[in-house]
């Protein structure tokens, strides 16, 4: 695997929930990294966090170059950054396709060259996965880069069907225990994890000329975006990330069920991406609700308690 791609994968480390733990089986723990890898690629792709993108672009056969000097002004990128971020999110999905034709024709299909596009072709042939959770994470970076505000919660949570969803879709197929009952457990928890984590990253995405915030709620507690660049929250902003934090804590609760209706190794790390969303939101309460002075990370102990308590009750 090419420097690029061990980066990428590193950044498991950073999130909020165990990626692929030890105690799983060494087969789940691949899938689940190659999942992972793939879509870190795909978000390090919409938001110019690539650690070389010139050489991913050359690796996909994507003809548009980087701009010469990329915006390193906070706010959104520039046009053209743009249209080579769409660029290669394009040269992704071409490599998509090469990795559903490499596993169904291993002999004589093109395939995929990306190492860590290569790394889903095992996956896809011994699970049986379909290409549509992974055209969605695609789709959901292509709209980082024309929606950059939403004005309701309800297209909040159209958005994290494509960024967040798809991904417990997933985990349940490599599995082999997704049923319509716990698709629609694990969807309400995914789309609370991807709100508690934009609760988390307000400072960092409003960097990058986004808010995720739905605008109902900012006109709701009389928040403007100046002041959610400040340096510190205010007592409004305070009152709004609160209000956040509950509603996410509330998705998230509708969805804890899931951990109950698996076993084993299964239901333990159900139970600690479960419980990754409830130490994050405890984080962000610890800090007082001001999310701006710094960003609120979970404390592993609380994070491992917590997974222990689900894990015992089933939610």
């Amino acid at each position: 695997m090419n420097p690029s791609a061990g980066q990428t994968l590193e950044k498991a480390g950073a999130e909020n929930f165990p990626v692929a733990p030890f105690f799983l089986p060494a087969a789940w723990r691949d899938d689940l990294m190659a999942v992972y890898g793939f879509a870190r690629l795909v978000d390090d792709a919409g938001d110019g966090d690539l650690a070389d993108p010139a050489a991913t672009a050359t690796l996909l056969g994507v003809e548009q170059r980087p701009p010469v000097t990329p915006s390193a002004q906070p706010g959104p990128p520039d046009p053209a950054e743009v249209a080579f971020r769409l660029a290669l999110l394009d040269g992704l999905e071409h490599d998509l396709d090469r990795v559903f034709e490499t596993a169904l024709r291993p002999g004589g299909a093109d395939r995929p060259r990306h190492p860590l596009m290569s790394a889903l072709v095992p996956l896809v042939d011994r699970h049986g996965l379909t290409p549509e959770p992974f055209r969605r994470l695609i789709e959901a970076n292509r709209v980082d880069q024309t929606t950059t505000r939403y004005a309701t919660y309800d297209d909040l949570i159209g958005y994290c069907t494509l960024s967040a969803d798809p991904v417990g879709r997933l985990v349940l197929a490599i599995a082999g225990v997704a049923t319509p009952e716990r698709i629609v457990l694990s969807d309400a928890v995914c789309s609370a994890l991807q709100v508690v984590e934009h609760v988390q990253d307000v400072a960092e995405d409003l960097a990058r000329g986004r808010i995720y915030l739905p605008t109902e709620d900012l006109e709701r507690f009389g928040v403007t975006e100046e002041e959610l660049a400040a340096p510190t929250a205010t007592g409004a902003v305070r009152e709004l990330i609160a209000f956040e934090v509950e509603r996410a804590r509330t998705l998230l609760d509708r969805g804890a069920p899931l951990v109950g209706t698996v076993r084993g190794r299964l239901r333990l790390l159900l139970a600690g991406f479960t419980a990754g969303g409830y130490a994050a939101l405890a984080a962000v309460e610890d800090a007082g609700y001001d999310v701006l002075a710094q960003q609120a990370k979970p404390d592993k102990r609380r994070l491992a308690a917590k997974a222990a308590a689900i894990f015992a009750k089933g939610r």
